[in-house]
């Protein structure tokens, strides 16, 4: 029997892939390696096809045919030399790599008694799940397909009936091979021998007749007998049961009853041949020169098992060449194995960077239905989160939980619309709301009230992206610089006292009542509203940056989400300095590079493959271990207010719940004009904006704090009070800078005052416009 036919008989479609490693065939000398009694013992690899032959093979493998399918090779390993002065009872490193003796005395690790896929509890449920699923629906359309079947069974199981008793009787005949065998000796002439042939056949015919006749009398007698005597549902039983294999016998070999659930392959089953012509097909120097030389060279350490809703395949590749040369062509690789893209999962393992685990689902991950995430079950038994500990955040293609982490991490979400990029980020701010510890802020500049469910939970927030808004939400991080300031001292008091040990907040200190350094969460969506901001936009990304490099100690956690990752959007100082970021689906590899670094792209982590709306919530996460491909969870704005109920309640008992949000007095909600006139310089006519910004700050340092000369400039800029090159003499050297005039202040004061008393008196100068006063207010 075969490697091939052995693997088809151990089960169904999804059974194990693979064996243990085969031994040396000794019935087959050329399988075995070759020896030479001039050169002594020899090792060679065993018996691998090339890549032209497994080519050949063309794109499905059928299971009548033969091929060779080994997960692994064995490769003798020659010592060079005993070690000496080994410790008692030490192993030697040579021992080590060549493996115990398993069992057969097969050299190598020996296999685990119990297989990969039913080592955890959450494999056995994924597995049993699918069981289900795929039974429930071959009963379900099998079953809308019944009368077809039942109309099909009636047609063949007459044609059965006479089919059987045709071949009964010729049975009985004993026609069969001797009538050709007596005709070949009649045409020959050979009588003693065609008399021989028909006393043969008489000999056997005679009790062949004993047999057949009582049999088709007893069964017609039985017939007679279920259909006259026998009560009703034993005839229906008997119908249920003899009535389809007399349509089974009836029917054609080319013609089926039942119609096939599946026409084609929708999961292929992995084998390690697959595999290899797989990876030769990308096109990789590395891999096909290897392989021309050494069939070996791409070997597996392990069998190809299952693991969740998928198989498994570590790979090491040949030497030089790296796991993530494979995942930069994902694409080629699926189409090599004739799979959709979003089933095949390529990532490098972490043994060393030449080792490929390649995983392939039963089904694309687009479909495949995702777990309900875990905080939410929390939440309905009023279970609090620690932000001091993981918590679940999503899954990857293989159903495995991805756990996120808050403190000392600041967060970067990025992805083009559709891609789910707010409701990523919704999670985080979910989780921490979970903890009466953690106070929130934060901003959506989008303005369509996606972070709505936050706000009884959160000491500041807005929604909108108007000048008011956006004016609110810079001053909150100009607020946020200074609180990380504050933080700072108070670190450095407990710090004095032995209570900060490392210079971080920790759990114990965020507890403390009064110790004000409980976490704090803020976050802010559409960030780009607010950096490419015309006023506030310079001095957010500075505070941006500051608070990302010196929060993360102080138990500040900066949560931004961004459609448009560019230079101008995003600061390149932000980007630089966020330790954690979830890339969802972008356009091309500049947007792509912004949110994850540098090279990502090109190292085969490529949010690009994603397709907004239909695989929403995917991306790319790195920061948190490995990088690689993962789903958040998806919690809707329903049970994201239920979660914000049971938040509320803790924070209740916690005392923690705030009263009323910060309302933040911003440019908008203050007259700027007047509080220049305020400022405004009293022996000049003509003032500079860099004095003018100065006096601000220091009049409202809340507002105009960290203003500059542009900033004003843009400020002044929809009042139409014109800015100009403003010349005073210095050390009798003219200076020039620019500045604005007083009287053009004093003017558009005067104007919009007038402007006002004109709006409001005019509804009492009649109807001269056909309007009512109660219309025209």
């Amino acid at each position: 029997m075969s490697d091939h036919e052995s693997n088809e008989s151990n089960g169904s479609e999804f059974s194990g892939f693979g064996g243990p490693a085969d031994e040396p065939d000794q019935t087959n000398p050329s399988a075995n390696p070759q020896t030479s009694p001039d050169d002594g013992p020899q090792t060679g690899p065993a018996a691998v096809p090339a890549a032209d032959q497994s080519d050949d093979q063309g794109d499905e493998l059928d299971e009548g045919d033969e091929f060779w399918d080994r997960e692994s090779v064995l490769v003798e390993i020659s010592a060079e030399g005993r070690p000496v002065d080994t410790e008692q009872g030490a192993v030697p490193a040579a021992v080590l790599a060549q493996g115990r003796p398993g069992p057969g005395g097969r050299k190598g690790p020996s296999k685990p008694i119990v297989p990969e896929w039913a080592r955890s509890r959450s494999n056995l449920y994924l597995l049993a799940r699918w069981w289900v699923r795929y039974g429930a629906y071959v009963a379900t359309y099998h079953g809308t397909r019944s009368p077809k079947y039942a109309a099909k069974t009636a047609v063949w199981a007459p044609v059965g009936v006479a089919k059987t008793t045709g071949r009964l009787i010729r049975w009985a005949w004993a026609e069969e091979g001797n009538w050709g065998l007596r005709q070949h000796a009649a045409t020959r002439g050979d009588a003693e021998t065609w008399l021989k042939l028909d006393r043969q056949r008489q000999r056997q015919a005679i009790w062949r007749w004993w047999v057949t006749v009582p049999t088709l009398m007893a069964t017609a007698a039985g017939l007679a007998a279920l259909v006259l005597l026998a009560v009703w549902w034993v005839q229906v039983l008997a119908a249920v049961v003899l009535v389809p294999v007399l349509a089974k016998a009836g029917q054609g070999q080319d013609r089926r009853i039942t119609d096939r659930v599946i026409e084609g392959r929708v999961y292929r089953k992995l084998t390690a041949d697959l595999v290899r012509r797989g990876l030769m097909s990308l096109g990789l120097a590395g891999i096909n020169q290897a392989v021309a030389k050494d069939p070996t060279a791409l070997s597996f350490p392990s069998e190809i098992h299952r693991d969740g809703p998928g198989h498994l395949a570590v790979v090491d590749l040949p030497f030089g060449v790296e796991a993530t040369d494979v995942i930069a062509r994902r694409g080629r690789l699926a189409s090599a194995l004739r799979l959709p893209l979003d089933q095949v999962w390529p990532e490098t393992d972490r043994s060393h960077p030449g080792r490929l685990a390649l995983w392939v689902g039963y089904e694309p991950a687009s479909v495949m239905p995702q777990p309900v995430w875990p905080l939410l079950r929390a939440a309905e038994t009023g279970k609090r989160v620690d932000v001091f500990e993981d918590f679940p955040f999503g899954t990857d293609p293989r159903q495995r939980t991805l756990l996120a982490a808050l403190m000392s991490r600041n967060w970067l979400f990025g992805g083009q619309p559709g891609s789910g990029k707010t409701f990523a980020l919704r999670l985080l701010v979910l989780a921490a709301a979970m903890d009466p510890r953690v106070e929130i802020r934060g901003y959506e500049l989008k303005g369509v009230g996606d972070f709505r469910p936050i706000e009884p939970v959160a000491t500041e927030y807005g929604n909108g992206f108007d000048d008011a808004t956006i004016a609110a939400c810079a001053a909150m991080y100009q607020w946020l610089r200074t609180e990380c300031e504050r933080r700072a001292k108070r670190i450095a008091f407990y710090a004095a006292k032995g209570m900060c040990p490392e210079n971080k907040v920790t759990p114990e200190l965020a507890s403390l009542n009064g110790s004000g350094l409980h976490p704090l969460v803020v976050f802010t969506d559409e960030v780009q509203n607010l950096f490419t901001h015309k006023v506030h936009g310079k001095q957010a990304g500075e505070d941006a940056e500051a608070v990302i490099k010196l929060g993360r100690a102080l138990g500040v956690i900066l949560i931004i989400g961004t459609q448009i990752p560019d230079k101008d959007s995003l600061p390149t100082g932000i980007t630089r300095n966020v330790n954690t970021r979830f890339c969802l689906s972008v356009a091309d590899q500049t947007a792509n590079d912004m949110i994850l670094g540098t090279s990502m792209y090109k190292n085969g982590y490529r949010a690009t493959v994603f397709e907004p709306v239909v695989e929403a919530g995917w991306g790319i996460a790195v920061g948190l271990g490995k990088p690689g491909s993962y789903r958040s969870y998806y919690v809707d704005t329903a049970a994201a207010e239920k979660m914000i109920a049971t938040a509320m309640v803790l924070r209740g008992k916690a005392g923690t719940l705030p009263e009323a949000p910060v309302q933040r007095e911003t440019v908008s909600s203050v007259d700027l004009l007047a509080d220049l006139l305020t400022v405004w310089p009293a022996d000049q006519e003509k003032a500079w904006n860099a004095d003018l910004v100065v006096g601000l700050a220091e009049l409202r340092p809340e507002v105009y704090g960290g203003w500059e000369s542009e900033q004003l400039t843009a400020a002044v800029k929809p009042h139409r009070i014109a800015v100009a090159q403003v010349g005073r003499r210095i050390d009798g050297k003219t200076v020039n800078k620019r500045g604005i005039t007083r009287a053009d202040v004093l003017t558009t004061i005067n104007n919009r005052t007038t402007n006002r008393d004109q709006g409001r008196s005019k509804p009492d100068d009649g109807d001269a416009d056909g309007l009512s006063s109660g219309h025209a207010a």
